[in-house]
């Protein structure tokens, strides 16, 4: 097979280094902003919309209510990766990232005047569905493009950690998002329920015009202009990833299995169960998420950096082992009722997640080629959030409102850790390959048109 062209190779290039800079500041900025769209209304449903949008006198059918809501977004988040993963492989990665930070900023902002239930009814809940879907199709587009933006810049030798970077945007956009109701709970006070939680949700338009100013900054990677120039650009990368990489794309959404749903036990689902099981208060709660997101602001990328020493597939091995054995300590520490066990417990909770996010990426982008590769990643990394992500939080509730145990909700994790354990041990290995060049050899064919720069 040829050796790459000089626009793919960036030591050639002396305006790689500061290249690479932006491209992964706007993707760790722009992800940031995402998840803070996406995690703040997560919160919301914990808190704020089960009062506000389901007044039941059941307060577990209101939450449950709530979090379908919050399920809504998952289900969506393979339709995005579907759409944004097909443009990026065909018009490029950077004009598809500034589309996708758009529709996430302004439905978020929309959520904020949404009417509750004692305005317009059931009326409320329906908006919420809608935006919801769009916030999902908005993230469902976003990972694979944010990632591949980063990794596409650097190099083999550190592929691991410049990927880790765009993840890191996970606890940031955590630590924003219940930062941000904290703040407003205080500010507002009693009133937070009928306006101090919505200022957080407008405040998504001031992260919106800092995302979109970094971002139209930024060049399209080597790798896509390597594509262009050598007339590769699929026809259908969509339909190419199904048929070619159907087999990485199910092992991959399989592999996070034992990352999403306790990501979305540990951070959500939790906020509901100090609340209203053991009875802490909310600020308690949400302080002690924010401490786990700040400790992921240093763990996720370390367990990027060791993916580049001791290999993708070990690093991520160790965070799914991990979360078996923590399962039933977590709750434990949950149920001592103890403030700072409660707030150790949750601490600690999203190390064993972070083992796996970091490394997540590349191994996860390093399993498709790259003329499908934003198509395939997104649909491998999305499709997870149908069957671990969404469900989980509802899960988790419906276990306990069933048994009245935390025992069934520590099974459930210790399940989704065999699942990826299975998994991840037949993903294939490509932490060594070149991600410039072509797995497979593909057909000349003429792009759709030109790459965005």
């Amino acid at each position: 097979m040829d050796s790459p062209t000089k626009v793919g190779d960036r030591s050639a290039d002396p305006a790689a280094r500061p290249q690479l800079l932006r491209a992964v500041v706007a993707s760790t900025v722009g992800t940031s902003i995402e998840w803070y769209d996406f995690f703040l209304y997560g919160s919301a449903a914990a808190l704020v919309f089960p009062k506000l949008f389901f007044p039941a006198h059941n307060q577990a059918a209101a939450v449950l209510a709530s979090f379908a809501t919050q399920a809504v977004g998952f289900a969506a988040r393979p339709v995005g990766a579907a759409i944004f993963g097909h443009l990026g492989d065909r018009i490029g990665r950077k004009a598809t990232l500034i589309a996708t930070l758009l529709i996430m900023g302004l439905a978020t902002a929309a959520i904020a005047v949404v009417p509750g239930y004692a305005t317009i009814g059931i009326w409320g809940a329906v908006l919420l569905v809608a935006l919801r879907v769009l916030q999902g199709i908005g993230v469902g587009g976003e990972w694979g493009g944010s990632i591949l933006l980063s990794m596409e810049w650097g190099s083999q030798r550190r592929r691991g950690l410049v990927a880790s970077w765009p993840q890191v945007g996970v606890p940031v956009g955590l630590i924003l998002g219940n930062g941000a109701l904290l703040l407003f709970n205080a500010i507002s006070g009693s009133a937070f329920l009928s306006w101090g939680w919505r200022v957080p949700f407008l405040l998504s338009l001031v992260l919106l015009a800092i995302g979109l100013y970094i971002r139209l900054g930024v060049t399209e990677t080597p790798l896509f202009r390597q594509l262009l120039q050598e007339r590769r650009i699929e026809s259908q990368p969509l339909v190419t990833a199904l048929e070619k990489g159907w087999r990485e794309i199910i092992l991959s959404s399989l592999a996070r299995v034992s990352e999403q749903a306790p990501f979305y036990v540990f951070t959500v689902f939790v906020l509901a169960y100090g609340a209203n099981t053991l009875h802490q208060s909310s600020r308690l709660m949400l302080a002690s998420v924010l401490g786990a997101a700040g400790l992921s602001l240093l763990t996720i990328p370390l367990a990027g950096h060791f993916s580049d020493r001791i290999g993708r597939k070990r690093m991520y091995l160790s965070g799914v082992v991990l979360v078996g054995l923590f399962a039933f300590p977590y709750f434990g520490l949950l149920n001592s009722a103890v403030p700072a066990l409660i707030i150790l417990g949750v601490v600690l909770s999203l190390i064993p997640h972070d083992l796996q996010y970091g490394p997540q990426a590349s191994l996860i982008a390093e399993s498709f080629t790259g003329r499908y590769r934003y198509s395939g990643a997104s649909l491998g990394y999305q499709l997870a959030s149908v069957v671990a992500g969404g469900p989980a939080p509802l899960l988790a509730v419906f276990l306990l409102s069933t048994f009245h145990s935390s025992v069934p909700i520590s099974l459930y994790l210790v399940l989704c850790a065999l699942i990826s354990l299975v998994a991840v041990l037949l993903l294939p290995d490509r932490s060594r390959v070149d991600h410039m060049r072509e797995y497979e050899e593909a057909p000349l064919v003429a792009p759709a048109m030109p790459a965005q720069t």
